[in-house]
């Protein structure tokens, strides 16, 4: 018998615990920086950390479950586990690369917006 299903149930409702938790420290902490990028200017910079947060939901929610498509049958309690850790794994590592890219960026971003004001 397959126990894919619950693999399918336990990964879903932590990974998207996980996503919202991390969508809502991301909105709420990274308005500051692009705050920065945009001159003080509020309602540029909720308008586009609101746009953020949902793209954000979209895409990582998308991808969760588009992962369950290739997920491997499970037949046992170990493979259960081993196989919610290794997705879930999978995810967290795309979550990290995702947000150090956006750094990178708004980091980009302002060093140029600094140099064109200084002009």
């Amino acid at each position: 018998m397959s126990l894919n299903t619950i693999a399918y149930i336990i990964y879903l409702v932590i990974i998207t615990y996980i996503i919202f938790w991390l969508g809502k420290q991301f909105h709420s902490k990274g308005s500051v920086f692009i705050l920065s990028l945009y001159n003080g200017d509020a309602a540029a910079t909720d308008a586009i950390n609101n746009i953020l947060l949902i793209a954000y939901y979209l895409f990582n929610l998308g991808y969760a479950f588009l992962k369950l498509q290739q997920w491997e049958t499970v037949y046992n309690f170990q493979e259960l586990i081993a196989s919610i850790g290794v997705n879930i794994g999978t995810l967290l590592l795309i979550l990290s690369a995702t947000h150090y890219f956006n750094m990178f960026l708004i980091y980009i971003l302002s060093k140029r917006t600094k140099t064109s004001t200084n002009l």
